[in-house]
């Protein structure tokens, strides 16, 4: 692969975008496997992944949840098997239809990923830190173009709906697609 200078005038060819990511990707996954480590609670990333999913988007069915994290409803739901047990999320029925089954996150999953995002956030604040600054606005710009292409909520507005919510906030009438 042929590096290219930042400041270089012609825009990096796509299989270099992809490329770079690529190689960020994989500091980034070993940056979430670090913040997992040495907690009380044994939590794997997909599984760890689901609990975002919940502070993100609220409670939600099992089905949205697998669709979310594009895995079988089958695998979505073992997962959170697994979440329920470890105490991490709760089902609740809805009181509106009491066939549908809501996932919300305990407050135990709520503190995990308070502690997890945290931790990842130190360990990014050390990173950027050890970085030249003068393209921080450049990068800072296209992180946010590519969490937004990816699906994901700014970090100022991802949590913002979810965390001040009580116990009774599975009931969720007002969610899209719900």
């Amino acid at each position: 692969m042929q590096s290219r200078s930042v400041d270089s005038a012609a825009a990096p060819a796509a299989s270099e975008v992809v490329e770079a990511l690529l190689t960020a990707s994989r500091a980034i996954v070993a940056l979430a496997a670090r913040s997992l480590a040495g907690l009380d609670v044994e939590v794997t990333l997909p599984q760890f992944r689901t609990l975002v999913v919940l502070a993100e988007r609220g409670p939600q069915r099992a089905a949205d949840v697998a669709s979310e994290l594009r895995v079988n409803p089958s695998t979505g739901t073992r997962m959170c098997d697994r979440l329920v047990r470890k105490g991490l999320i709760r089902r609740t029925r809805a009181t509106g239809d009491r066939r549908v089954v809501r996932l919300a996150l305990t407050p135990a999953g709520r503190a995990l990923v308070e502690e997890v995002t945290r931790r990842r956030r130190e360990d990014l604040s050390r990173i950027v830190a050890a970085m030249p600054a003068q393209g921080n606005a450049v990068l800072v710009q296209g992180l946010r173009s590519f969490a937004l292409a990816a699906g994901e909520l700014p970090e100022d507005e991802w949590w913002l709906g979810w965390q001040d919510r009580g116990d009774d906030s599975a009931d969720l009438g007002h969610v899209a697609g719900l």
